[in-house]
């Protein structure tokens, strides 16, 4: 890998910048890590407020044909009715039962039953709002308390069971990754302090990126909310990317340990010997997916800012800041693990 590289460039590097820098935040802990832990959940507070929305034919750009049509029918106020709530059941319902359906909150009416295959029938309902707003999905769980048995499809529908699937599923998936990630810095670092403050900073991190969307996005050009998968593709990329460049320099870290550096010489080594590739990955990506935020799909742009946040700030206010000044404040106790686990690490870890 280092045959055409410069012979300066083999060298491990040391007593650069970066050491020089991880030197400072380490002669004050205290202050760097307020200040650089400080302004993550500063960034992060806007993401408490943080709504959800999906997409329609409103996100595309304005020239395109399905963002014009849209426009027509909510002119001539039939946007909302373009988009009704099919309701199917099994056998011919009730003649009342339309009517019923149609005089719900949020409904603009109800077409008869019809029909559509050997004892199978269905019933339009018609919202007054749009598939995304609070009253048509209100809609759709009070139609589907109205008639149990019944199916509901169409956009609103859709949309309701997609946020119902994400709040089912999104924790289960949070807590496998954060056991999974903890499982293997742990086999890494026989420590259960240090992958329980890589989770602390990658959900700070996210978090912060979360604000800066919200920001951006709600408040400043002012969409009705985020849109719904973003958690999940921020989420992912960005905690593996911060995952990433923690293995990095914990390993670098263990490496100058196990060469007999005290623990705060080992970590200016650590982020001397990683700061300059984790700055230059971390740029190149940030220019790589930062470039979605010229999309004119603003679900795309929202992916750009967000991703690209998430990263520029891990590598900067987390990598360069937090870590050291919070390794330098925990000393010792940055490796500390139970005793059962300290045995099992001895019989399993990846040693250096």
């Amino acid at each position: 890998v280092n045959a055409l590289a410069p012979a300066r460039w083999r060298q491990p590097p040391s007593r650069g910048r970066w050491a020089q820098l991880a030197g400072w935040v380490m002669r004050r802990p205290g202050r760097v890590a307020l200040l650089s832990g400080g302004l993550l959940v500063l960034l992060a507070l806007p993401a408490l407020g943080v709504s959800f929305t999906g997409i329609d034919a409103k996100t595309l750009p304005p020239e395109a044909s399905g963002y014009r049509a849209a426009v027509a029918l909510e002119q001539r106020g039939l946007r909302a009715s373009s988009s009704p709530l099919n309701v199917v059941l099994s056998g011919e319902p009730a003649p009342e039962l339309a009517a019923r359906l149609g005089a719900l909150p949020g409904a603009a009416g109800a077409g008869p039953a019809v029909e559509v295959a050997p004892g199978l029938w269905r019933i339009d309902v018609l919202p007054r709002e749009v598939s995304l707003h609070p009253d048509t999905q209100s809609l759709v769980r009070a139609v589907r308390v109205a008639v149990p048995a019944a199916l509901v499809a169409g956009g609103a529908a859709a949309f309701a069971d997609q946020q119902a699937s994400l709040q089912a599923h999104v924790p289960w998936a949070i807590l496998i990754l954060c056991l999974t990630t903890f499982a293997i810095l742990f086999v890494l670092t026989g420590s259960v302090v240090l992958p329980a403050k890589a989770l602390l900073m990658n959900f700070l991190t996210i978090g912060a990126a979360f604000g800066i969307l919200v920001l951006v996005f709600e408040e400043g050009v002012g969409e009705p909310g985020l849109e719904s998968t973003q958690p999940i593709l921020l989420c992912a990329t960005a905690f593996g990317l911060s995952t990433d460049y923690a293995v990095f320099l914990l390993s670098r870290i263990m490496e100058a340990r196990g060469r007999g550096l005290a623990d705060r010489e080992a970590v200016a080594e650590g982020l001397e010997r990683t700061g300059r590739i984790v700055t230059a990955a971390a740029l190149l990506f940030c220019i790589a997916i930062g470039a979605f935020a010229t999309s004119e799909l603003v679900f795309v742009q929202e992916l750009g800012v967000g991703t690209a946040a998430a990263v520029a700030l891990d590598a900067t206010v987390v990598r360069a800041f937090l870590v050291p000044s919070l390794m330098a404040l925990l000393g010792r106790w940055n490796w500390w693990a139970p005793r059962p686990l300290a045995r099992l690490h001895a019989r399993i870890g990846l040693q250096h």
